[in-house]
This record gives C-alpha cells, structure tokens and sequence, in this order.
C-alpha cells in the first residue's frame, strides 16, 4: 500500500520550483498587461496548491514513481486502445469485465472517448461538453470513474480522457449565463454585436465542416451577438485572452487528474487563439498556453502527461510537442498524423517514394521528454494532408494526388481492393475526406476470394507492425484488432446519418470477439497476430520512443524503411507495400547496419537469397 503523503509535504514547493520557469514567464508574456493579472497569479498559485492538497495519497504517490521514472511512457510496453465506452461496454462499470481482453492483447493505456456530459442531441461525438465537472449520465457517475480509473492503475493501465480546450457547448453554465447578459461570463468568449469583425475574421479563415456547418460564426438575434464557432454552431468558441478561461480550465484539468486520469487529449489546441488575418490555427500563444497548461499539471499532478490533438502539416505539428523555447516543455505526446496518410497513400500507389521523403523531411529523428502517438485509423475521417509541396519534389500533382485517394478509398477508382465513405467536399479546394474502419479501408470487406482476404489481413498486420515498430505509443482502434468491418447502421440514427464518420464507429462485436482464438477467420489471425506484435515490440528495447528513427531510402520504391538506432541491438525495420514479392540486397541490409539477420519481430532468424532479403506481399520484418 502507499505511504500516505502530507498535505504540507515541502515537494510541493520544490515542484513549483521546479515549473515556476516555465509557468509564469508564459503567463506574463499572455496576461501581463490584463487589469486583473496580479489578482489571477494569485488565484492560479492558491488553485495549484488546493488541487495537491485534494490529491488522494496513491495519486501522490505515482507522482514520485513518475517523477524518477520519466521515461515510463516512452517504454516499449506501452501500447494503447480507444475506444466509446458505451459501445464498447455499455457503462463504465462494465469496462471491469473487459480488462481481462484488454490485458491479453497487451494493452497498458486506454482512451476513454469523450466521456464528459456533453449537450444532448448531437454533440459532436461528445465533443460538445456542457459540464467538465460531470461524466456522461449514459456512462455512469464521476465516482464510477475514479473507481474505475483506480483498477486500471492497479493493472498497470493508464487511462486517457477528452479535455476540449478551444470550446464548449453552448448549453455550459458559462455560456447559459452568458446568453444571461453576465459581461464577465460573456468575456469568456468570443461574442460580437455586429457582423462587422466576424465578416473581417472571416477572410482569412477555413471551414472545418463546410457541408453541415458553414462559416465560423453564429447569429443568435434573441441576444443580438455574433458568437465565434470554429466546429458547430452548438460549441461556442472560448476567449483565451481571458485569464479567467485559464484558471477555469487548469482547475478543470487538475479535477480530472485527482479522479485517477493519467492522459490529458486536449482537444482542438490549434484554434485556440485568434489573430486577425490569419487562419486563428497554431499561433505562438497557442504554444504559450499549453507549456502554461503543463506546467500546472507538473506542478500539482506530475504523474499526468498531455496528449495534444493538432492534425495539422508537419511544420505545424512537431511545436506542439515542443520546439524552440518550448522544447521539451509543451505536449508529452501528438498524433502523427502524417505516418498514417502515408500509409494510406503508399499502400493505395504501391510507392512509398512520397512516404519516404516526407517522412525522412520534415521530422527529427528523436523528442526532447515526447514522443508521437502512432495509429492506422481513429474516431475520425482521413484528411489527405499531402501539401502540394511535399507531392512537387516527386514530380506529383498534389490537388491529383489528393482527388485519386479520396477516390481510391471511397472505392471507385477501378482496381481499388477499399470500401470507405465520404465524409466531406470542399467546394473551393476540391478536397474530399474519408470514413472507414481499417479492414474494409485495407480490402477486407471487398476480398470476394481467400487470396483477397489473405492480402487483406496482411495489410492489416503490416500497419500495425509499422506503428508498434515507428517509434512513439501505438494506438490500436476498437474493432480493428478484430478486423471488423464497416457499420452502415449509423444511417438509421438520427442524430448520426447526417456523419459518415459513425461508419467507423460501430458496437463492439463480442460475439466475434469470442471467436479470436485459433482458427483461420481474419479476426482470428489479425488479433493473433496483433497480440504477438506487441508482445514482441514489449521484448524489444530498441523501440523505446527515446531511441532515434532514421527514415531509409532502400532504393526499391515498394519498401519503406527506418532505423531504430539504439547504442546496442538496433533494429533496421523495412515493410513491403505491394501484393508482390520484394527483393532488398544483402549489401544494403549491411550498409544500413544490419549484423545479425534475426527478426525481432517474429523472433526467428532471417535467410537470404542470392544475399537478397525476399518479402513476400505485405511482408514486415525488424532485423537486428
């Protein structure tokens, strides 16, 4: 059992110490000049220091495990799976019954997707939060969680929550007594009295949903202002100009934490801050904020990590895990978004020229105290983001090459083996985005023959083998270790027909679950072979995400590869992106390092051919 902490234990103090460089400066450089700054520096260090108090002595004592090891999410074992909680279980509660799957496939950290109270009716996903304080009703009770949360800790499970920081629903207390006529609560976002300065914003600004929310502002005439709403007209957009939006949300955030969450998502951090003549995405406050933002949770939560959701170009993404001032400071983990495109986009063209250049480009090799989140597939569409830039340097027409994706997955170009859905169409750029859950995207839901579902399944593998293998913590979808297939049902629910994104958002099927034991259905073989992956990628010390990932041009544009370079026992892992076999010669293999043709994948040693290296189709190895 922990020893129990003191609520007057001097490390907070030597924490705050510790993150007081990296907190204040951040603050001043935002809200100096603010008429209430002084009264809200004290009102955030009084707030710091109540959330340790309140910080059950268990929590307490992670934070000191964490604080000598903080490295722990770094590590090989870790291995994450999201998921909705109703559709997955049912209740919170009943997210007990499951750990023991969990735990077979090897799982050490879970998303819980968006389990705050969110507005009824559509709400996003769940992204629409109305009170921050409350778990979802449907799910269960805030003390459901932090019982829950508390199980999955003592199993060594780490659990991640949504904390929606760009906005919230227009049903939240604060936006209630905004519509109220409260000046201070409607200082808590962006309100306007006249289109005149939504209609200059708006120039230079990008429609995230054109089709069912165009624009970026609401008017509502019964309060005669114009609200600021990036998403939807029912999520209203926060002022973080407002200190006061700070400390609600780092109280906010802390609450979460001493309930038992590990993993902080902040959601939509590229829009929190607004600048006249620019698109509002990623600008240097951003930045400031959630360095502020961790600091707290350094300061009075330090077992807690920040998992920064920006699906934005390369350039954009790597400042949210940290770049310049803010290296090693910021976000602890981002998606990368990029390694799944390029998966898509090579295994659509069988060329993974464009992968590697982008890949090997524009991303450093290692983080400072961060690491990516990898995944195939999530809760969202797929945006081709493949910048006409990027496409150029090879000779490719980005606006092409963009057209034929949507129309390779959506499964119309002739010869696609995918089944996906479209999600949107912008008008102005032509652009199109992607549903689809990972086997029927990867062939499965098509195969009309065993050596279609064969190439189906080894896709499937492949892509997991890449994200166990790339460097960072890999995020398995629900469903997709089944290698379950699209939904169509979402078209009968209301609130759901108008998303074609609920298409990969589908029940858990236990029925199939209980079949994922021997045998040679694709659930059976995709689970089997997940689990072995990460068992292997566990055993492998190379994969810990502070060793170096070396992209490597093979000189074969069918096979991606990289270097995992670790002082001893690196690993050099290529994967072949074709239905054909695939010959690498022996020469390069030595060249890049390889000195003992053993896979640490399949943990079996490798012959060559004619000192050539054969893959079969879809094949993945990690040579030592």
């Amino acid at each position: 059992m922990a020893k129990a902490v003191k609520a007057d234990d001097p490390i907070f103090d030597l924490r705050m110490n510790r993150s007081a460089p990296d907190l204040w400066p951040m603050l001043e450089a935002l809200y100096g000049r603010h008429p209430g700054y002084e009264a809200f520096r004290l009102a955030l260090a009084a707030m710091l220091k109540t959330a340790w108090k309140e910080r059950p002595n268990d929590l307490k004592h992670l934070d000191l495990q964490r604080d000598l090891e903080p490295d722990w999410f770094l590590r090989p074992e870790m291995a994450g799976y999201v998921f909705y909680i109703d559709r997955f279980a049912g209740r919170l509660t009943d997210v007990l019954d499951r750990l023991d799957y969990l735990e077979e496939l090897g799982i050490t950290y879970v998303h819980f997707m968006p389990c705050l109270k969110p507005r009824p009716g559509d709400s996003d996903g769940g992204y629409s939060v109305m009170d921050y304080g409350a778990i979802n009703p449907a799910y269960g009770t805030m003390a459901d969680f932090k019982a829950v949360a508390a199980e999955l800790r003592r199993r060594g499970i780490s659990v991640c929550v949504d904390m929606v920081l760009n906005h919230t629903a227009k049903e939240h207390d604060w936006a209630e007594r905004a519509k109220g006529g409260d000046p201070a609560y409607q200082d808590y976002y962006l309100m306007f009295d006249s289109p005149a300065l939504p209609e200059a914003y708006e120039r230079t600004l990008v429609e995230v949903f054109p089709d069912n929310a165009p624009g970026n502002f609401t008017h509502y005439p019964e309060i005669g202002k114009w609200v600021w709403t990036t998403f939807n007209e029912h999520q209203w957009d926060l002022n973080w100009a407002n200190p006061q939006v700070f400390l609600e949300i780092a109280r906010i955030m802390l609450n979460l934490a001493n309930q038992g969450a590990q993993v902080l998502r902040l959601d939509a951090v590229a829009f929190m801050w607004k600048r006249m003549g620019t698109r509002c995405q990623s600008e240097p406050e951003v930045h400031m904020i959630l360095q502020a933002l961790r600091a707290c949770c350094r300061i009075a939560a330090p077992a807690v990590i920040h998992l920064e959701e920006a699906i934005v170009a390369p350039q954009e993404m790597l400042p949210y895990l940290g770049r310049g001032r803010h290296d090693g400071k910021e976000g602890n983990l981002a998606y990368h978004n990029s390694l799944m495109v390029q998966f898509w986009s090579a295994l659509a063209t069988r060329d993974t020229r464009l992968m590697t250049h982008v890949l090997g480009r524009h991303f450093p090799d290692r983080l400072t105290n961060a690491t990516y989140a990898t995944y195939i597939r999530c809760h969202d569409d797929i945006g081709w983001a493949v910048t006409d830039e990027d496409a150029g340097a090879l000779h490719i027409s980005g606006p092409a090459h963009r057209a034929f994706l949507s129309e390779f997955y959506e499964g119309g170009f002739p010869g696609s083996f995918a089944q996906g859905v479209l999600f949107q169409v912008n008008e102005a750029t032509g652009d199109k985005r992607i549903s689809g859950s990972f086997a029927s995207l990867a062939g499965l839901e098509k195969a009309n023959s065993p050596e279609a579902e064969d190439l189906a399944v080894q896709r499937l593998l492949m892509g997991h083998a890449l994200i166990a293998g790339f460097g960072g913590i890999p995020l398995i979808y629900m469903g997709d270790e089944l290698a379950m297939l699209n939904d169509m049902t979402y078209l009968s629910v209301p609130e759901h027909a108008h998303d074609s994104r609920w298409v990969h958002r589908p029940k858990m099927d236990w029925a199939l679950a209980e079949t994922r034991h021997g045998g040679e259905t694709p659930a059976a073989r995709v689970f089997a072979g997940l689990r072995a992956i990460l068992a292997r990628r566990r055993a492998t010390p190379a994969l810990h995400g502070a060793v170096p990932t070396q992209v490597l041009d093979t000189g074969n544009a069918t096979v991606f590869a990289f270097r995992r370079a670790a002082p001893v026992e690196g690993l050099v892992c290529l994967f072949n992106f074709s239905e054909g076999w695939q010959h690498i010669p022996g020469d390069w293999l030595r060249g890049a390092g390889v000195v003992e043709f053993h896979d640490a994948l399949s943990d079996r040693p490798v012959q060559l051919h004619g000192d050539n290296l054969a893959l079969p189709p879809y094949g993945r190895v990690w040579l030592r």
